[in-house]
């Protein structure tokens, strides 16, 4: 009789275990998604250029009513631990110091996408619907375009809209923030 091979599925727990433990590296880029860990891609300078100017205007503008986190992590279920480019949180007293946000926390998620483009599109955003995050914003810099997920199902985002440079997108959970995507998306 041969055995069937099977993945070993690495749990929230585990993936900390083994942080806490040294088998990961403090400085190693890596995701726990839905039980394994992926490797993620060096930030480039675009890249990093974005995430920063996404922070420098919702930080201002949410301060008294959100928390924005940077490139931190997120805990969706048992089994998964993506690190998003921004979130916007609810507040919490403690800055989220005593446990990662889980989806009941995210008012807005934001992916600065160019070389994970296909994995963020096909498995990240998929995994976000999921586990019901209201909003995500996709920073297409591929197609130089912000798509935006809105409506989560367990099979996707029931709504998709793709916004180009000269549009605005208003936050869903802030009705009173106008985001220009030329500005998102910067000079190319």
């Amino acid at each position: 009789m041969s055995a069937v091979p099977k993945k070993h599925l690495f749990s929230v727990t585990d993936w900390h275990g083994m942080v806490d433990h040294g088998l990961v590296l403090p400085e190693t880029r890596a995701e726990l998604i839905e039980g394994e860990i992926i490797d993620m891609a060096s930030i480039g300078s675009r890249h990093a250029g974005r995430v920063n100017w996404l922070n420098h205007c919702f930080a201002p503008k949410v301060v008294e009513t959100a928390v924005v986190s940077v490139q931190n992590p997120l805990q969706l279920g048992d089994f998964s631990e993506p690190q998003p480019d921004v979130l916007i949180l609810r507040p919490d007293s403690d800055f989220y110091s005593n446990q990662h946000p889980t989806p009941p926390d995210v008012l807005l998620l934001i992916e600065v996408s160019d070389t994970s483009l296909k994995h963020d599109r096909t498995v990240k955003v998929p995994l976000y619907a999921r586990f019901g995050i209201v909003e995500v914003w996709l920073v297409n810099l591929v197609e130089n375009c912000i798509e935006v997920y809105l409506n989560p199902q367990p099979d996707g985002y029931a709504e998709t809209v793709i916004k180009s440079p000269g549009e605005v997108i208003v936050p869903s959970q802030f009705p009173n923030l106008t985001v220009a995507v030329t500005d998102v998306l910067g000079k190319f």
